[in-house]
């Protein structure tokens, strides 16, 4: 079952207009590095502008007004934001200063800044070290996007940008019901693998718990791990994976009761099921080591055949092209079925939007920062981050011409066997980040042996319970 905000292969060609990207099957969408948030706005957001007459300047940006610029610089890198949209925008307003800053310590950087009043104008809030979102909605720092949606695109001005983009970038970012957040790209997140080295080897994607396991073996026979994750600067990799595999196992409602804070919902057998699975995978055949590392090391081992599985997203493939070695290539594969009775097909994936963007509304040129985003959304923007990056945007059409990369083939073959079975976002990570940070922590403690499959059911229930039963963090609901 497709639910709101979740992107189909038939949905996903006709709204980008993938269909003259590849000779083969279908085409994918992506992603980077976690974004989040906890509580919803109590705060109405600052209106930044309206959008008015002048179709070439919606937002009445002062074109001598310098306008500032923080990009996460993971997965993606910042070159896009250089190279692209900076570029754009210094056409439209000539002579205009831009101030650019490329950055993984999104938190440490910003939050002092925040807290001061000296905000840039635009923020890419991506990474582990991603700032609260609800929580800088609730003080007013997020500029109301509505105009934005309502402005006349770049591309055909008889067009609200809201009708040149998915429909999903728009409502998955909703706070409260408030149109505060861009997400601007799409993403499958699965097991990676070298499909070359899997022909080579003579090996075949494991469908069953059994057959991975089994694999499992052979790799260790070798000195190869079965699976491994980053321990440090990316566990969250983990918590998503289990997650996945619990929504394999009981369905799309057991992430929603998690999203809902349902009593009890961390602690549902598809959840312990998941849980147990994977502890076992990593004593069987992990290694303890890697919870020294962060995601570059141990996407270098994996592509040094050091590990066999990795779960992450789609921009793995555009992080890691500079160390990638000469034939190996990248491809995704779903989570084998831990169970006969599994809700989900083990063709199921998640693909989802993702990657927030933010103009600050106290920040020195918020109408700027609109203009930047309907930059982004142009399909000159969103083409030249495709050309960049190697991953998809969320704007129609922008994708057109361009050749794609196999392991963005290989999610988007994927997606068509998956069909209608895409496993939901889990939204608590943006909705109640308190929450999310712990659970990620707990993964840590989990499967390097710390505790229990229990003890992290019953713990990070117990935050989920303290979460809910406080009064000064507002509730958000979902219905599927």
């Amino acid at each position: 079952m497709t639910h709101p905000g979740e992107i189909t292969r038939r949905q996903l060609l006709r709204r980008i207009g993938l269909t003259a990207l590849v000779a083969g099957p279908g085409a994918g969408l992506l992603t980077a590095c976690a974004t989040g948030g906890t509580a919803t706005p109590s705060a109405a957001p600052v209106t930044t502008a309206a959008a008015g007459n002048d179709p070439k300047n919606p937002f009445g940006v002062d074109p001598k007004k310098p306008l500032e610029v923080v990009i996460f610089s993971g997965g993606y890198s910042d070159a896009y934001a250089k190279d692209v949209h900076e570029v754009l925008y210094a056409k439209e307003f000539a002579g205009v200063s831009i101030k650019h800053n490329g950055t993984q310590a999104i938190g440490t950087q910003l939050r002092p800044r925040f807290l001061s009043g000296d905000v840039p104008d635009v923020v890419n809030n991506s990474g582990p070290e991603a700032m609260d979102l609800a929580a800088l909605a609730a003080e007013g720092h997020l500029a109301d996007l509505t105009p934005l949606w309502d402005a006349p695109s770049i591309d055909d001005p008889s067009k609200k940008v809201r009708d040149t983009i998915t429909p999903a970038a728009i409502e998955n970012a909703k706070l409260n019901g408030k149109d505060l957040v861009l997400n601007y790209t799409v993403s499958h997140r699965a097991l990676w693998y070298d499909a070359k080295f899997f022909e080579a080897k003579g090996w075949t994607l494991p469908k069953t718990w059994d057959e991975f396991l089994a694999l499992g073996e052979k790799a260790k026979a070798e000195g190869i791990h079965l699976y491994a994750y980053p321990g440090q600067k990316g566990p969250y990799y983990q918590l998503w994976n289990m997650l996945y595999t619990a929504a394999k196992i009981g369905g799309n409602q057991v992430i929603i009761d998690i999203d809902n804070l349902v009593d009890n919902a961390w602690k549902s057998e598809p959840v312990k099921a998941a849980l147990t699975a994977w502890l076992d995978v990593q004593t069987k055949y992990g290694d303890k080591s890697y919870q020294g590392l962060d995601h570059t090391q141990t996407q270098i081992k994996h592509l040094q055949h050091k590990v066999l599985f990795y779960a992450t997203g789609s921009w793995l493939e555009n992080e890691m092209e500079k160390d990638k070695p000469a034939g190996f290539e990248y491809a995704i594969a779903p989570v084998p079925a831990v169970t006969a009775a599994d809700k989900m097909p083990y063709e199921a994936i998640q693909v989802g939007v993702g990657e927030n963007f933010i103009v600050a509304a106290k920040g020195k040129n918020p109408q700027g920062g609109l203009e930047y985003f309907r930059v982004m959304l142009s399909k000159e923007g969103a083409k030249g981050f495709t050309e960049k990056t190697k991953n998809l945007t969320v704007v129609n059409g922008a994708a057109e011409g361009l050749t794609l990369t196999p392991g963005l083939v290989s999610a988007a073959k994927a997606q068509d066997a998956a069909g209608q079975n895409i496993i939901t976002d889990a939204r608590f990570e943006g909705w109640y980040k308190e929450l999310f940070d712990y659970a990620t922590k707990q993964t840590n403690a989990l499967m390097y042996g710390r505790i229990s499959v229990d003890e992290f059911m019953n713990t990070v229930q117990k935050k989920a319970d303290d979460i809910k039963a406080d009064s000064s963090i507002t509730k958000q609901t979902r219905n599927a």
